[in-house]
């Protein structure tokens, strides 16, 4: 999705008293296995930030896998972030912000053993962020409702990005996906040290959504990452997350989020040559002495942001991987928001209007074709719905979102326990920066689940206690494999059956539904699979 991409992003050694933490004047203090760090507490939890977990891949270390982190003389102030990855603003103007020096993670957990019970090591969550694989961070999601009420420690990480994480060439010996191993890395720092945090290194759940749920789906189905954690988190990125050409901007190729090594590494040929870095021998000393600015452009960093797949560490197209039924065997809890594809076709839509039917019904014609075309119209009638633009809307986020979430879903439930939801609070704060646009308003849109699981904007009441619901089933769930919560609706597994678990605020706001029958999977699955790359 180039170019809309760029504004689219979002996104017991020694068990001491405080969760392992011993407390200090000026805050606890954990002994990782780099050095002691010093975090601070905030009431209920603590927090840890800053640390690193891998060498700084800067230098002769751009484009190699990361390395471990030297260890540090003296006790290491965790009370700060450390750097963003190098990245571009998500929205508006402006050139790259950010440091390759990057590989930092985060650590929030509570901040004393639950109370009653004798103190034990607690499921550990390791978060993903999202941002297109070109944008976002660690630091900016704060956990501490999960943390603090779900008695979880929580990890949220930084990673390479663009051209510095997802960049190809035939001197690297294909496309080995950097940003993936950042995240391997952090998984193994986890290891090493979540008992030192009062956390258990038996029980970890990968957590992530958008660009950050396409990692945890390249995990699932990567022999590399075999035994780093043991449960999975995919919210708004399924492996088959797909987007039809021409569906948000005229022109716009197909959108698959992973694509064959080969590919990625003839493109890097070619930008290779574009930066005088095409001589016979010395490319990659030529392309490591260019400054990150001269990097990080906006073609570079959005051209190298899909995952490529066809060597050692992701060996097959993840869908497809699904399908055969090669995939770590662990429970899954997946979903998306009900609303999905509205965030992107916002920001396209004053240039490229939906105005009435016809230029509905040309958008489905050069997206898919006039015969299906005319079955799509057929179960989406245009006179269903407020304006063109939400019908638009609407089908794109079931052919491209929901239909191949809950493929997903049958072929991971064929094999291990599932679990689906759909986040459907249309009132849902709008927390992106973006302005309302006539006609199209966001309802439930993408990303827009996310301060009901993290501290980032202000809820209602009644979102609150939708917020502490879903904590509660994402931290049961870690806890155990099984999303349940006192007092609240039985969560279905997926396989078989295609029903869900949809979230909205109210006393009868959380209820199972048949998502396949409501979205019109039967059509998508028939007419538009999605599936156009070979394997």
């Amino acid at each position: 999705m180039r170019g809309v991409r760029r504004r689219c992003a979002l996104l017991l050694p020694v068990v001491l008293l405080l969760s392992g933490a011993a407390a200090g004047p000026e805050g606890p203090v954990v002994d990782t296995d780099r050095g002691p760090v010093r975090g601070r507490t905030h009431g209920a939890y603590s927090t840890f930030e800053g640390i690193p977990f891998a060498a700084p891949p800067t230098g002769p270390r751009r484009w190699r896998l990361p390395e471990p982190a030297r260890r540090w003389e003296g006790v290491r102030d965790a009370g700060a972030p450390g750097s963003r990855c190098v990245q571009l603003p998500v929205l508006g103007p402006g050139g790259p912000v950010g440091s390759e020096d990057c590989l930092y993670l985060n650590v929030t957990a509570p901040a004393g053993p639950a109370p009653g019970t004798r103190p034990r090591p607690r499921p550990v969550m390791v978060w993903f962020h999202g941002g297109g694989f070109f944008s976002g961070s660690g630091d900016a999601y704060r956990p501490d409702r999960p943390a603090a009420r779900g008695d979880t420690v929580v990890v949220t990480v930084n990673y390479r990005l663009g051209v510095f994480g997802l960049f190809g060439h035939p001197k690297l010996g294909g496309a080995p996906a950097f940003a993936l191993a950042d995240q391997r890395a952090a998984l193994r720092w986890v290891r090493a040290n979540a008992v030192r945090f009062g956390g258990d290194p038996g029980n970890v759940t990968v957590f992530g959504e958008s660009a950050g749920a396409l990692s945890v789906c390249a995990h699932l189905t990567s022999p590399a990452s075999a035994g780093l954690f043991h449960r999975a988190i995919v919210q708004s990125g399924s492996c088959s997350t797909t987007t039809p050409p021409s569906a948000l901007l005229p022109g716009l190729g197909t959108y698959e989020p992973f694509v064959p090594a080969g590919r990625t590494a003839e493109e890097g040929v070619r930008a290779a040559a574009r930066l005088g870095c095409d001589r016979p021998s010395g490319v990659l000393d030529c392309l490591r002495a260019l400054d990150a600015r001269t990097l990080a452009t906006a073609d570079l960093m959005q051209r190298f942001s899909l995952v490529s797949y066809g060597d050692g560490a992701l060996p097959t197209e993840p869908r497809r991987a699904l399908q055969a039924g090669r995939f770590h065997r662990v429970p899954v809890l997946q979903g998306t928001t009900r609303d999905e594809i509205r965030l992107f076709l916002a920001q396209t839509l004053a240039a490229h209007p939906i105005g009435d039917e016809s230029a509905y019904r040309a958008r489905m014609e050069r997206s898919f074709g006039v015969g299906t075309a005319r079955a799509v119209a057929a179960a989406y009638p245009v006179a269903a719905y407020p304006t063109p633009a939400i019908a638009w809307a609407t089908l794109l986020t079931d052919a491209s979102f929901i239909c191949p979430t809950l493929r997903d879903g049958a072929a991971l439930g064929r094999h291990a326990p599932t679990y689906g939801y759909r986040f459907s609070d249309r009132g849902a704060p709008n927390f992106t920066g973006l302005p309302p646009v006539p006609g199209l308003p966001f309802g439930a849109a993408h990303g827009f689940e996310l301060p009901y699981l993290f501290t980032i904007t202000p809820l209602t009441e009644p979102q609150r206690r939708l917020a502490d619901r879903m904590a509660d089933y994402w931290t049961a769930f870690a806890r155990t494999g099984v999303p349940a919560a006192s007092g609240a609706p039985q969560w279905p597994r997926l396989g078989a059956s295609a029903r869900v678990l949809s979230l909205v605020p109210g006393a009868d706001g959380i209820r199972t539904v048949d998502a396949r029958a409501e979205h019109h999977c039967a059509l998508w699955d028939e007419r538009w699979p999605g599936v156009t790359t070979a394997g």
